[in-house]
């Protein structure tokens, strides 16, 4: 915990209670007397906090009789970056709820976030637009079933659902059973047994085009097997047949590639010319190839061969379109 953090932490102690002990503030701190006497000390004389020492009640308490009050003002408190996006996010998702049962419960927690975002140089709503998170590659349109998967899957109990595949632009009617639900990349996807192909799959929350909640129980699967199967490859798309694709990028795209995370697992090393090798496992290769050639020319798959090749036809294809 930083020092501005510490101030806050005070302020907040102090505000919340009559009056607080230097026993509690050292607890609620988790640091040294020392240290909490001289963050007394310098909000006080540096930041003209209204703090005093009660005989009466045996600990620090703010003045709010002080003539110069007025004049405290704690610095600004600033989120890293990681808060900030979680906040930001949350906020986002929880405003597009609109009016559905969640709504009075929503209502609370928006205030909530409200009050963390704004601080008293600057609003919440100053904060939100001054910083966007842009979600390029979300689907717009809101899951028509996402409350009756949900439901199903806190429930455990089966789902028969009429699912169109994209990839073959396909509709299918399969009974499955729900595990878990994953905000993937701004978009849901359900992980479930699918007892059609007998055998554990995601879909896309949004190509569930009916549910319907079964009165069978859910089969359950344990969640090594799920993480082994749905988690071990690259991205939603993954399996239990991983094989690790190794890329080689230019020394110019490797000044940002290798701040990136592709994999959990995945290792890296730069080459005498300045390339960056990024070796990671995948197993449907679907969505890889798709990041892949995002780099065109800044990036080269060096192995395996099979999708070395499948890129390669993709390029040949495009640069057919481009001029035939």
């Amino acid at each position: 915990m930083d020092r501005i953090e510490r101030f806050y932490r005070i302020d907040q102690l102090l505000h919340d209670r009559r009056s607080a002990s230097m026993e509690a503030i050292i607890e609620e701190l988790g640091v040294s007397k020392a240290t909490v006497k001289r963050d007394l000390e310098y909000m006080r004389d540096r930041l003209s906090a209204p703090i005093v020492w009660d005989r009466v009640l045996r600990g620090y308490r703010f003045d709010r009789t002080d003539p110069d009050a007025d004049r405290y003002n704690l610095p600004g408190l600033w989120f890293n970056a990681q808060e900030i996006h979680a906040l930001l996010t949350m906020h986002q998702l929880l405003s597009s709820l609109g009016s559905g049962l969640l709504a009075p419960h929503v209502k609370p927690l928006l205030a909530r976030l409200n009050a963390l975002l704004g601080s008293r140089e600057q609003s919440a709503e100053e904060v939100r637009k001054r910083i966007r998170i842009l979600n390029m590659a979300s689907r717009t349109t809101r899951p028509e079933h996402f409350e009756t998967v949900a439901s199903a899957t806190i429930k455990r109990r089966r789902l028969r659902v009429r699912y169109h595949a994209r990839s073959s632009d396909e509709e299918s009617v399969r009974e499955v059973s729900p595990q878990r639900l994953v905000y993937y990349r701004d978009n849901w996807y359900l992980d479930a047994w699918c007892h059609l192909r007998n055998g554990l799959r995601s879909f896309s929350v949004d190509a569930v085009r009916q549910a319907e909640i079964l009165e069978s129980k859910a089969r359950p699967v344990p969640e090594k097997v799920l993480n082994e199967v749905l988690a071990s490859g690259y991205g939603i798309f993954s399996g239990s047949q991983v094989t690790w694709a190794r890329l080689r990028f230019t020394p110019t795209q490797a000044r940002w590639v290798s701040a990136e995370e592709w994999h959990p697992e995945q290792k890296s090393r730069y080459e005498n010319d300045g390339s960056y090798i990024l070796e990671f496992p995948y197993s449907n290769d679907g969505e890889l190839i798709m990041d892949i050639l995002k780099y065109g020319p800044d990036v080269e798959v060096v192995s395996p061969v099979e999708l070395r090749d499948r890129v390669l036809k993709r390029l040949q294809v495009a640069v057919e379109r481009y001029t035939g």
